[in-house]
């Protein structure tokens, strides 16, 4: 895989323009959990993979931090739907 020289994200092929980077989060005891989700820099595109309970899901709506809202799904699996 490429990476952007740039900075060293791999590159989103759903749009080709943007970069994928990762996101962290807290499990329910507390514990942090690396590169939970992977999201493309460019907000046109609005691609992303989570995991979630050992499944990995794709195209999911995104909200924003500011809670101002969603990205509009673009393709992929529907809400909810995993990837297998």
């Amino acid at each position: 895989m490429e990476h952007s020289v740039r900075s060293g994200w791999p590159p989103c092929r759903q749009c080709n323009a943007g970069e994928l980077v990762p996101l962290s989060d807290f499990g329910s005891g507390g514990t942090a959990i690396h590169f939970k989700a992977w999201v493309c820099t460019n907000p046109a595109c609005g691609f992303n993979l989570k995991i979630r309970g050992g499944d990995v899901y794709r195209n999911e709506p995104v909200v924003d931090a500011a809670g101002e809202g969603r990205f509009a799904r673009r393709g992929g699996s529907p809400p909810g739907g995993r990837v297998v």
